[in-house]
């Protein structure tokens, strides 16, 4: 039976489909509303940062009275705590705090709109958040659409849009595009509402649940974007057109149903390039402008990252045999080097390498499409377990696998995670692979390099011809953008030393052939010393080689809209070279005059 509040839903998300009906007649793709309350908590609690404040955000992470039952407004502030410090360096060097470029976080109050759509065809809904300034923009008014980067929670995008956009009053619509931190585990029936607490796995119209019954092991755990079932990637630029409708409608129903609304898609990561593929596909206008900052998109004639990442899992531990090299890289250490010799000895002795040495590996790499920068982050990704984490959960997501059937003998358990753990998820987790008591088992592990047989496993799926392969490299597809934009202005921005998506194969490459598809309102920046994981300078010693990227995506999204007002013209392509170890980024250290 129906709970009262989800018949409540059940009715809330009938009348928006109704009022939101015309949609169908447009050419983006109409969707389906299934529940959507407003968020109490916004208007006690601020929308940029929760009511915490710079300070708040600087300090702990908030706790709960309760660590195995949290309220929804204590989950709503450390989700939003998280997704800060999570992306953010928080801090002058950072660009935030006094006489940085982002002087302040203001308390800025309103209304916050939680609620779950459904593309026709999907099995799942996925989140789309809200939130309007109660001082909203007005003639025209404005909406940021904000894609989580990674496969984060739908406040994943809070550090780039709301500076950008809420502290200009404009509305930003977030969304986690069908990925998210929804989980669901078997060993005791619970899954995640829209509030993002923990309920029982029978209540309707839950954000993700599967049957119990497809499930063989009591002690598994399904996370959205793994094992939905719905290859959310191929449908992220559509996710973005639907959070852009639906946020434009909350927005006319504040400020006036006939009130313009000028809306700009921005997002860092795979929101960045969910924007981008928005941009792609928008035939019916309802995009002005991109933001996309280091976008994880896949130009056409490039190698997508599955390909990318299956090799860097195979090759990258081996470039760091070289200990003297190892020694001058972020997060180098003599422990990766000595693992480093061993991959090299496994490749050589399974035929893959042709001498065991980090200068035949880094070759294979360079041959690849990696660049003498993207490899400088080689350590840090190993050290992090990227390469794995991304490819073992991408596979399974593009073969539409479940909990308990992944590709190549991987599995993710929570058997060892305990209420409180569980009760965080929503608002802690990156939304695949480990963490929070959840742990990746690899099935095939063995021997003295005990990854490789996994790992192999993974790059055959790319390399293969049997009817997997052939299925993954299908998904995989699908997921390609075509790079023929509209003409709006659409501003890209990338670190030079991306490890995770290298520029050499994703940003300068869909930037060439954008242009050759006749895009001519298109400008990038590129940032010399910047990658991709900004909290990765909180780590001591590596903020004095590197420099974040995420104050160059605050501006970007300045001049966007500054253009889109009239006030400036997007400019040309430009080149940044900040110096790490700046005590404070303004926009003169940053390379921009004051």
């Amino acid at each position: 039976m129906q709970s009262h509040r989800n018949r409540r839903w059940a009715l809330v998300g009938w009348l928006l489909t109704a009022a939101l009906g015309p949609a169908a007649a447009e050419s983006f793709d109409d969707y389906e509303v299934l529940a959507a309350e407003r968020v109490a908590q916004a208007a006690e609690s601020d929308l940029l940062s929760a009511g915490l404040g710079l300070s708040g955000l600087q300090a702990s992470p908030p706790g709960f009275a309760d660590a195995r039952a949290p309220t929804a407004g204590e989950l709503r502030r450390l989700a939003i705590h998280n997704a800060w410090n999570a992306l953010a360096i928080l801090g002058p060097s950072g660009g935030v705090g006094e006489e940085a470029v982002l002087a302040e976080l203001p308390q800025i109050g309103g209304r916050e709109i939680s609620a779950l759509l459904r593309l026709p065809g999907a099995s799942q809904p996925f989140r789309v958040l809200v939130q309007i300034p109660a001082r909203a923009a007005r003639d025209p008014a404005c909406l940021l659409v904000a894609p989580a980067s990674g496969s984060r929670g739908v406040y994943g995008a809070i550090q780039l849009a709301g500076p950008g956009g809420l502290m200009r009053g404009c509305a930003v619509a977030y969304t986690d595009k069908g990925a998210g931190t929804d989980f669901q585990t078997f060993d005791d029936g619970r899954a995640t509402d829209l509030a993002g607490t923990r309920v029982a796995i029978d209540d309707a119209d839950l954000p993700f649940k599967l049957s119990a019954e497809e499930v063989p092991d009591a002690a598994s755990v399904a996370i959205k974007h793994l094992h939905s079932g719905d290859h959310p990637e191929a449908d992220w630029g559509r996710h973005v057109l639907a959070a852009a409708h639906f946020g434009r409608e909350q927005l006319r129903q504040q400020l006036g149903d006939q009130t313009a609304v000028r809306i700009v898609a921005v997002g860092l990561s795979n929101g960045g390039g969910a924007a981008l593929r928005a941009a792609e596909r928008d035939t019916a206008g309802l995009l002005d402008g991109v933001v996309a900052v280091m976008p994880n998109i896949t130009p056409p004639g490039q190698p997508p990252l599955y390909d990318y990442a299956t090799l860097a899992a195979l090759y990258q531990p081996c470039t760091l045999a070289d200990a003297e090299r190892t020694q001058t890289l972020p997060l180098g250490n003599p422990l990766l080097a000595m693992a480093g010799q061993q991959r090299c000895n496994s490749l050589a002795a399974a035929g893959l390498l042709e001498e065991a040495s980090a200068a035949a590996a880094t070759e294979v790499l360079v041959k690849a499409g990696f660049d003498e920068g993207a490899l400088r982050l080689a350590a840090s990704s190993v050290a992090l377990d990227l390469w794995r984490v991304v490819a073992s959960g991408y596979a399974s997501a593009y073969l539409r696998r479940g909990p308990g059937d992944m590709p190549c003998g991987y599995a993710l358990s929570a058997a060892e995670a305990g209420l409180q753990q569980r009760a965080a998820w929503w608002a802690t987790h990156s939304g695949v692979g480990p963490g929070g008591g959840i742990s990746l088992d690899d099935g095939l592990a063995q021997g003295e390099d005990e990854t490789l047989p996994g790992l192999q496993c993974l790059r055959a799926l790319w390399t293969g011809e049997g009817p997997n392969s052939v299925a993954l490299r299908r998904a995989v597809e699908a997921t390609r953008a075509s790079a023929r934009l509209p003409s709006i202005p659409v501003l890209i921005v990338h670190g030079r030393e991306d490890g995770l998506i290298p520029a050499s194969l994703s940003s300068r490459p869909y930037v060439a052939a954008a242009r050759e598809r006749g895009a001519e309102t298109l400008a990038y920046w590129e940032v010399e010393r910047a990658q991709h994981f900004d909290a990765l300078l909180n780590v001591p010693g590596v903020a004095d080689q590197l420099v974040p990227i995420l104050p160059y995506g605050w501006l970007a999204i300045e001049q966007v809209l500054a253009g889109l007002a009239g006030h400036s013209e997007l400019g040309g392509d430009r080149r940044f070279a900040p110096q790490p170890g700046a005590a404070v980024m303004t926009r003169r250290s940053m390379g921009l005059t004051d």
